[in-house]
Parts: C-alpha cells; sequence; structure tokens
C-alpha cells in the first residue's frame, strides 16, 4: 500500500510530508512554529518562514516523515539527510538487524560505528540496550 504524501510550498521550496512514517518527535514545529503548527489545519504552513529556515528545521526530523525539494527547475528531486541506502531486517520474534555500516548516537551523546551486521532490540528485555543480548528468548517475546 503506497504512502501517503503531502506537498506544501512557499514557490522556492517544497515541503514533502509523509504522515505514515512520522514518529511525532515534534522536533519539527520547536522553534519554527510558523510553519510547523499541530494545532492548525493545514498544519505545516510554509509562508511562514524563510526558506533558509524551512530546510534547517525539515533536516532535524529523525524519521525521514519530512524532507523537501527545491522548486528550481534544475533540482526536482527530494532532498533528505541520509546519503545511502540502509539495509534493515527485522527478525521474527527476534532483534532488528542493520546489515550495513551504521553510526549509532547513544542518548548520553556517545556515538559509536558499527560494520557488519548490528541487531538492536526489539523486545525491550536487552540488559545491553540498544543492542540485543537474546533476551527475547527468555521472554518469549512475539512480533
Amino acid at each position: 500500500m503506497p504512502l501517503k504524501t503531502h506537498k506544501y510550498s512557499n514557490g522556492e521550496v517544497t515541503i514533502v510530508w509523509k504522515p505514515d512514517t512520522c514518529i511525532h518527535s515534534t522536533l519539527c514545529w520547536k522553534g519554527l512554529k510558523e510553519v510547523f503548527n499541530p494545532a492548525e489545519r493545514p498544519w505545516i504552513k510554509p509562508e511562514g518562514g524563510t526558506t533558509e529556515k524551512i530546510i534547517e528545521q525539515v533536516r532535524k526530523c529523525p524519521s525521514g516523515a519530512l524532507s523537501y525539494f527545491m522548486n528550481d527547475e534544475t533540482q526536482k528531486e527530494i532532498v533528505a539527510e541520509t546519503a545511502e541506502m540502509l539495509n534493515i531486517e527485522i527478525s521474527p520474534n527476534g532483534p532488528i538487524l542493520i546489515k550495513t555500516e551504521c553510526t549509532i548516537k547513544h542518548s548520553d551523546g556517545y556515538t559509536e560505528t558499527k560494520t557488519g551486521t548490528t541487531a538492536l532490540c526489539r523486545c525491550g528485555h536487552s540488559n545491553n540496550k540498544p543492542f540485543c543480548n537474546g533476551a527475547h528468548r527468555k521472554a518469549e517475546f512475539k512480533g
């Protein structure tokens, strides 16, 4: 089933919103409520900010639900922060497997680069979060 896509333009830049991938982090509207205001409809009003501010705010979106493209005919591709395709696999009753090199930034700011396959906890029982330690088996996690 195709994801819903909404586009909003100020004439210079077009904001692309995919609500089905939004994780509601609130980062979009914190700092630029003149453009992103969930209390109003439509909730995105690109005429409320400069193109530079819009791009800066869209780039903060952690889920990729927001992206943008410039309306200039020479650049019609959607611009987002991800530069490469990730290979992610959801294991039956087990972890999320990232099958490419990735950088993990922890909540305390510590950053590490993982190579090969990285297994992330999906059950919530690992004592090594965000990484899987196999606790899903003992917890009989299903999903």
